[in-house]
């Protein structure tokens, strides 16, 4: 055979070769996919662990993050002029209101508050003397030995020396009040800062700067916010008493703390979608500091008759959510469901199990529908 017809032979036969691969590829990819040993895992049981689904009462609740705030904080300024002679508090110390926190130096008010009674007791006196006159005058006047303007002068005398003496009271008052600024109270019952002017230092009067920055724990207040579709459960079961929130520090081996809503903001932000809430509570044992973040939770309301699996039991696929049902042939089926809430490990389906049903809660990588198991454990039911 000649070089050419060598050729033309080996062409042939790649190219039936080629053809032949083709066919086989295209038949293969028209064959129905299966998957190694489906028969084999549908004979041998897989061990699952199963629950029932429970029907009676499930708590709806809402859980958020919240910042300890507080209502009342005090700066706390002197109200006079002054040099501080002590400050009778620690850093950081519990006060009640009227506890004494700063003393100034007294002396300039002392000696204007002596200054005034000095001027009451010498106005006192030229009263009496001026009313001695009047009477006299008077007396005169009806004997005709005096003019009646003589008389009148001593009774208008009288009267400047009383307007006076009113005058010289008041100022009394004003400089015994001026004399008690000296000593500087609590206004609150509340923690103390640090002291941001020592002793020994000059003040003025309502200066800019504080004295010490008081803040009220108790009763401390929590700010939160919640998603605006939890609105109208919160105002409806608010309508019918106080709403309570339940509050927990994170880490805390404390029980969570109880604490009443007392303000819903009246209006939505529209940036986040969000409600603004308050709650108060009295904070005895300190626990709560201004700033801090909590961990709340809410009981939005109750479903009387709703029908729950623990969570461990959604499965997701391609088209939704479906559980595992344990079937009476030993078999699993799988069935889809509608979950319309989830909390505390458990979540209730609106539709696709019914009472009494046993869902897979553990093993479900190993079935698929119709395959059979072994029980192994029955996980509670509640």
């Amino acid at each position: 055979m000649s070089g050419r017809g060598r050729t033309r032979v080996v062409f042939g036969l790649l190219v039936a070769a080629a053809v032949l691969a083709s066919g086989y590829v295209l038949y293969s990819t028209r064959l129905p996919a299966t998957r190694p040993g489906d028969d084999a895992r549908k004979s041998v049981a897989a061990p699952v662990t199963v629950a029932p689904v429970v029907q009676g009462p499930f708590e709806v609740r809402a859980h958020t993050i919240g910042t300890v705030s507080i209502d009342a904080t005090v700066q706390v300024k002197s109200q006079v002029d002054g040099r501080i002679m002590e400050a009778t508090f620690s850093e950081g110390q519990m006060v009640h209101k009227g506890d004494l926190l700063f003393r100034l130096d007294p002396s300039l008010f002392q000696a204007q508050l002596k200054q005034s009674e000095a001027a009451l007791a010498r106005d006192q006196a030229q009263l009496a003397n001026a009313q001695s006159d009047l009477k006299r005058f008077t007396d005169l006047a009806k004997k005709g030995f005096a003019t009646a303007q003589q008389e009148d002068t001593a009774a208008a005398q009288a009267k400047v020396l009383s307007a006076s003496i009113a005058a010289d009271a008041a100022a009394i008052d004003i400089a015994k009040l001026q004399l008690s600024y000296t000593e500087i109270s609590s206004p609150l019952d509340g923690k103390t800062g640090r002291i941001l002017v020592r002793p020994g230092n000059l003040v003025k009067a309502n200066d800019t700067n504080a004295l010490v920055v008081i803040n009220q724990l108790q009763p401390i207040a929590v700010s939160f916010s919640l998603p605006q579709q939890n609105l109208p459960a919160l105002q409806h079961r608010m309508a019918k008493g106080k709403l309570k929130v339940s509050v927990a520090i994170p880490g805390d081996q404390h029980p969570p703390m109880q604490a009443n809503i007392d303000f819903i903001n009246n209006a939505v932000d529209a940036t986040t979608g969000t409600i603004a809430l308050k709650a108060s509570l009295d904070n005895a044992d300190l626990r709560l500091v201004p700033g801090q973040l909590v961990d709340l939770t809410i009981l939005l309301q109750t479903i009387d008759d709703a029908l729950t699996v623990p969570i461990e039991a959604i499965n997701q696929g391609q088209t939704g959510q479906y559980v595992y049902r344990l079937m009476a042939d030993g078999t699993v089926a799988a069935s889809p469901v509608k979950v319309a809430y989830e909390d505390a490990g458990r979540a209730v389906l609106s539709e696709g199990v019914k009472p009494g049903d046993k869902v897979v809660t553990d093993g479900q990588l190993r079935l698929a529908p119709g395959v059979k198991v072994e029980v192994k454990a029955i996980a509670g039911g509640s």
